[in-house]
């Protein structure tokens, strides 16, 4: 038992001094303090990176197929009113979504930016008490309404009972509506009277789009819109106006879900039209991103970068379409932040290297000054020092 005892204690690496060999000095104890002090604070910060989550980034290959990509805005017109505003969707695959209402809400506001109370559909009194049939005549007590929807009919038997049924029958057979009042609907609702009564004031339209995740475009233009020769135009006859102020403000903009970290660059972005009429084109490019918090929920969502245009509308040319566009591209590149809290065995490792690196630092720049202080000393006695 005393061999291995004494096997054991040949082992010891950490041989013990009597305290009477010891000699402490002076720069000894300055180190001392300073190395503590250092370790101290090293270890608080080591700590606090300990107990604080860290955000790994990790760029991947984006190998998703057949999802969709949701775009959040909120878009405030202080010219534009809400009555003449449009918003269209369309990619590069050919899928078309045309005047959207579903998901968006509309706030008509005054020149100040307040909201107006919404008013109903068909402003004012009817100018007509009995509608026009599509035979010709007029609407009897005993009979059924069915508007004539002026040629546009898909079948004999359609029926057009409002003006935006008549605009949309127009804008499916790619016809514009150059005068609201000839037609019996529009006359009836006061389609150029609510135009006029809503003059000088502006729109807030937000919401939200669902699209295919290619690349495409979304833009908000005055009119209905529809196809012309494989061109996509607006219908800005029925208006009776020659330019269209498309002033705007961006109080958010969004592809896809909100996460922490997250910076959309078009937030709070403002432009005003100094020109009577053109086209204003945002370039957008998307970078898919997963960010997953410390508990491994994950949220699917993206970045983008942007960049911007404005084209003056020429007359004559239906590319210089009034009207603020959004083109967006994704990138094949995706990114990932993973948050998660450093391990406890990190930590830990972390410490030691701290207190040990100190520790022999310290102690040869101690045994240096000692050693060159005696040095110094003995040159000094015999005289040698000068």
């Amino acid at each position: 038992m005393d061999g291995i005892m004494n096997k054991l204690r040949n082992l010891d690496a950490y041989p013990k001094i009597n305290e009477d060999f010891y000699s402490r000095t002076l720069s000894g104890g300055v180190i001392t303090l300073a190395s503590s002090i250092l370790m101290l604070l090293l270890f608080i910060s080591e700590l606090r990176l300990y107990l604080h989550a860290v955000t790994e980034t990790k760029l991947v290959v984006d190998t998703s197929r057949g999802e969709t990509l949701r775009i959040n805005f909120d878009v405030t017109f202080p010219a534009l009113p809400c009555s003449i505003l449009s918003i269209d969707a369309m990619d590069i695959s050919g899928e078309q979504h045309l005047d959207v209402k579903h998901d968006i809400i509309k706030k008509r506001i005054d020149s100040h930016g307040n909201v107006i109370e919404s008013r109903q559909d068909g402003i004012g009194a009817p100018k007509i008490e009995k509608p026009l049939q599509r035979h010709g005549g007029r609407l009897e007590h005993n009979e059924t309404y069915c508007g004539s929807c002026y040629g546009a009919e898909s079948l004999d038997e359609d029926c057009c009972n409002s003006c935006e049924e008549v605009r949309e029958a127009y804008r499916k057979k790619g016809w514009a509506m150059s005068n609201p009042d000839l037609i019996d609907q529009c006359k009836r609702e006061g389609f150029l009277q609510r135009i006029k009564d809503e003059e000088g004031e502006g729109c807030n339209v937000y919401g939200f789009l669902e699209v295919n995740k290619v690349a495409g475009n979304f833009h908000f233009a005055p009119g209905k819109s529809f196809q012309q020769s494989g061109v996509h135009v607006h219908d800005l006859l029925a208006f009776q106006k020659d330019s269209f102020n498309i002033s705007h403000k961006i109080n958010r903009l969004a592809f896809g879900d909100y996460f922490p970290g997250v910076v959309n660059p078009l937030d709070g972005v403002k432009w005003t039209q100094e020109t009577p009429s053109g086209m204003y084109q945002y370039f957008i490019k998307v970078v898919p991103t997963v960010y997953t918090d410390v508990s491994g929920y994950t949220i699917q969502s993206n970045q983008f970068s942007v960049t911007e245009h404005f084209r003056n509308a020429d007359l004559g040319r239906l590319q210089s379409l009034p009207g603020v566009f959004f083109f967006y591209d994704l990138s094949p590149i995706k990114v990932t932040f993973t948050v998660e809290h450093v391990s406890f065995l990190h930590f830990l490792t972390n410490v030691c290297a701290i207190v040990g690196g100190v520790f022999t630092v310290s102690g040869i720049l101690d045994s240096f000054i000692y050693h060159g202080q005696r040095a110094i000393k003995k040159k000094m006695e015999i005289g040698k020092f000068s």
